[in-house]
């Protein structure tokens, strides 16, 4: 059998990829323009489509078209122009570099433009580039032009600026002119070094002082890391990330840069702006000076020097595409040679000294059999596809997530559809969407639109999808299908603070039919029960009282320290037992909020939404969220399972002890920072006790704010607005004594 994937084979990827533009005659004749278009019509027509692409892949990170269906569309303009050179214009997409300038983050000139890549869609366009390059560097059997491969990384573009050696400035790629300054975030990026080593530095003129050098690569996410955060997005009802290229984008684009700090990004640099101040004059000889100063360089750049070697590079990256750990969709092929890029020079859009063969998407035809809805660990309800098994990337797939009902709607799938699927960056099965051709178009339209369920398919409860939200959820407290993740919470240390409740241990008792909900803790363990629980190890030997292999349990002086725990966690208190039953929305400050006005768990159970929706700090969301939870009669049984188990449903001292005097009453306060001696919602919960208003914004209403370490742009506007700054001794002298500070302003 032959392998479709072998750069020789007849039906390879490689042989004959570009696609055939839509209405294109026999060999030689060109586009033809559809449905009587004009050819000028035709080419603004793919401008128009190209340009709306483009802005949402670069923009937004948020892809609405595929690779392969974007390549077609520019292949098509790009032959449309060439046989009609009248329609090329200075605003064409053909003319312009790939990418756009976001208006959140301060605009960065490059040091040099950044150009975007041919790109050559088979081996055929690949040989026609080699051997234009060759007649123009007039290579010789005896001197033939040396090219190094690399591999084409799926990432966003970046260039790192250093100055005497020391990182200055990180910025996109943008529109290749102007990037975005991202150094804050790119610093949270561990492989990025903010000092050249000094074996770099010495090829550097002048030892680097006084020198300035721009690095520029790809910053990419590993197929591994993907993963995860889409099983975290989906477990959260959030969208899912369309591609790894789409996610590393997204984190490096992030205001927060905490948020690009725990995604796992990582980089490889390939190109400088300016060579001249280094001592190299070959790229694969920068590559290792790369690797001197400390960047992560692609350990398969490899030099060659004939186009049998460029083939063989490009069928060995794609033999062992699936075997990486981050997404490639190509082969770039360079001239080695400075000297000799300086002499080919650069299009409007591109450099003529480098090219990229692109991959195409492996893509297959099934049949879709079923949508099914897999609950998470969190309640969210998730419909998923399973079709008929196929090969795609190297493994068989049968099944792939559909994420929500949006998604869902927005790919309009159907059973029974002949669908398309693919493997979003290689990894995670994708359902592209459905083949509307033909007698298969009218098929679908005549099947029903998929509904989500109204009642969970794992416990039967009623399913809510509150306002605003994609995800459906199942919010019963004993569903099977959340329940590990809600035991392990509620033994958690901002919750009951129950010591050597560890996840594998809850894990095991879920597993073995001990734990299905958080009462289960109460009346159903002992440390009988708990000491016979099998904690998944084995025996290695055999002794008197065990043979090899035997399961090793918790056993008695363990289990003995855990009910102990389990016992104390009784007097945790209300607003604990708020915070461990995981209502939605509900936080630790907000359990406290509600513990503190409402005392107890009969007086919250019977207000209303508008009850809980006057108190400071919650509002109707939160309420709703409290209100729909304590509806469930589920719910309620569980927490009069506690109650009767004896865990308190009080706040303590509730009623007993006098309020404090509202001497901030009136004042508004904003906290920005970090506070070393509170933590946020302590200080926040304080500060109200005392009749003060906490706000997350400043405005000119602000009495104070209050800035701890790393303070960022609420300090920054409070100072624009000559709100008094208070830090953190100020703080404290307020909380101690509960006097206010001269100089505020009245509070909103």
């Amino acid at each position: 059998m032959t392998d479709e994937r072998d750069l020789g084979a007849q039906g390879s990827p490689f042989t004959d990829a570009r696609p055939r533009p839509e209405g294109a005659g026999e060999a030689g004749q060109g586009a033809i323009p559809t449905s009587g278009q004009s050819l000028r019509e035709r080419a603004a027509e793919l401008n128009r489509v190209l340009e709306h692409a483009a802005y949402a892949y670069y923009a937004l990170d948020e892809p609405e078209m595929s690779d392969a269906e974007f390549d077609r569309r520019l292949q098509e303009l790009i032959a449309l122009e060439a046989e009609h050179p009248e329609l090329v214009s200075p605003d064409s997409y053909t003319q312009r570099i790939g990418g756009y300038v976001s208006r959140q983050f301060e605009p960065v000139l490059h040091a040099r433009r950044m150009y975007s890549i041919d790109d050559a869609m088979g081996l055929a366009e690949l040989d026609e580039w080699l051997a234009r390059t060759d007649e123009a560097l007039g290579a010789t059997a005896a001197q033939p032009v040396a090219y190094t491969c690399e591999l084409k990384i799926d990432g966003l573009g970046i260039a790192l600026t250093y100055t005497n050696g020391q990182l200055l400035r990180a910025a996109t790629r943008g529109d290749g002119t102007t990037g975005e300054n991202v150094t804050a975030n790119a610093l949270t990026i561990k492989d990025i070094p903010r000092a050249l080593k000094p074996a770099g530095l010495a090829r550097v003129a002048d030892g680097g002082l006084g020198q300035s050098v721009e690095v520029r690569g790809e910053v990419y996410m590993p197929k591994a890391s993907f993963v995860r955060l889409n099983e975290e997005s989906d477990a959260a009802g959030r969208a899912p990330f369309a591609n790894p290229r789409n996610a590393a984008a997204g984190s490096l684009r992030q205001k927060n840069a905490k948020i690009t700090r725990s995604r796992d990004l990582r980089t490889f640099i390939y190109a400088v702006a300016d060579e001249r101040p280094l001592q190299v004059s070959t790229q694969h000889d920068f590559l290792t000076w790369l690797s001197d100063c400390g960047f992560s360089v692609n350990p398969h750049a490899r030099l060659v020097q004939s186009s049998a070697e460029v083939h063989a590079y490009c069928q060995d990256a794609l033999t062992h595409r699936e075997e990486l750990d981050y997404d490639i969709d190509g082969v770039v092929v360079k001239v080695d040679s400075f000297a000799s890029q300086g002499a080919l020079g650069f299009t409007a859009r591109a450099p003529r000294w480098s090219v990229a063969l692109k991959f195409p998407p492996e893509e297959r035809r099934t049949i879709l059999r079923a949508i099914r809805v897999q609950v998470g660990r969190t309640g969210v309800l998730t419909p998923v596809a399973e079709f008929d098994p196929v090969v795609v990337a190297g493994s068989t797939i049968a099944r792939a997530t559909l994420h929500n009902i949006d998604e869902l709607r927005r790919k309009d799938v159907r059973e029974g559809d002949t669908i398309v699927v693919h493997k979003a960056g290689d990894v995670i099965p994708e359902v592209v969407g459905p083949v509307t051709e033909g007698d298969l178009a009218v098929e679908h339209e005549a099947r029903p639109l998929w509904q989500m369920p109204e009642r969970c398919p794992a416990c039967g409860s009623p399913v809510v999808r509150e306002e605003g939200e994609v995800a459906y959820r199942c919010l019963s407290l004993d569903c099977p299908a959340q329940a590990t993740e809600r035991l392990i919470h509620w033994g958690s240390r901002a919750a009951m603070d129950i010591d050597g409740l560890g996840d594998e241990l809850v894990g095991r008792m879920v597993e073995q039919g001990l734990l299905a909900d958080v009462a289960d803790y109460y009346d159903k363990l002992s440390v009988d029960v708990l000491a016979a629980v099998d904690s998944g190890r084995r025996y290695e030997t055999s002794t008197r009282d065990h043979r090899k292999g035997d399961p090793i349990v918790l056993g008695a002086t363990i289990a003995t320290k855990v009910m102990g725990q389990v016992e104390a966690s009784k007097q945790a208190g209300l607003a604990r037992v708020l915070f461990g039953l995981g209502i939605r929305h509900v936080g630790a400050n907000v359990a406290s909020l509600l513990a503190t006005h409402f005392g107890s768990m009969q007086a919250l159970t019977l207000a209303s939404e508008e009850d809980i929706a006057v108190i400071d700090g919650i509002g109707p969301k939160i309420a709703e969220a409290v209100r729909e939870f304590l509806s469930i009669p589920r719910n309620l049984a569980v927490i009069e399972r506690l109650r009767k188990a004896g865990v308190s449903l009080e706040q303590e001292g509730f009623g007993q002890l006098p309020q404090r005097p509202q001497s901030l009453s009136g004042l508004s306060f904003v906290l920005t920072g970090t506070l070393e001696g509170h933590s946020r919602s302590e200080a926040t919960a304080r500060l109200k006790e005392l009749g003060a208003k906490v706000s997350g914004s400043v405005s000119k209403r602000t009495s104070f704010v209050v800035a701890g370490a790393a303070a960022g742009s609420k300090l920054t506007k409070a100072q624009d607005l000559g709100v008094p700054v208070l830090d953190e001794a100020a703080l404290d002298r307020i909380l101690e004594t509960g006097e206010p500070p001269a100089g505020g302003r009245p509070g909103e």
